[in-house]
């Protein structure tokens, strides 16, 4: 498990209207690798607004279609969730999730 993968999670919780929805992990990798059961995830979704929090994803990255990485609605999952593997963000796509982080956090450049 690695920090800017893609995984499908299914029954994600009641507030979400869809069954399985895709995450991308946004964890620092220290997390990820330690004992802690659970990881920071931004969810994917199939629209996309063009706000500064949002990443665009694609095919590229393992999706059916473009959709679209929000890192203004980040969760906790447990690592159990995350069995799904759909596939992974480069180094491009990772440098736009820490921008997207920041602006979303507001923590300065």
């Amino acid at each position: 498990m690695r920090r800017g993968e893609l995984y499908l999670v299914r029954n994600v919780g009641e507030t979400d209207p869809r069954r399985q929805r895709v995450f991308v992990i946004v964890s620092r990798q220290v997390l990820i690798d330690s004992k802690f059961s659970t990881v920071i995830c931004a969810p994917v979704y199939s629209r996309h607004d063009g706000l500064a929090t949002q990443v665009l994803l694609g095919i590229e990255q393992g999706l059916k279609h473009e959709s679209s990485m929000n890192c203004d609605e980040l969760v906790s999952l447990p690592k159990s969730m995350l069995t799904r593997f759909v596939g992974t963000l480069d180094y491009e796509k990772l440098g736009e999730m820490d921008r997207a982080l920041a602006i979303a956090l507001d923590l300065p450049e």
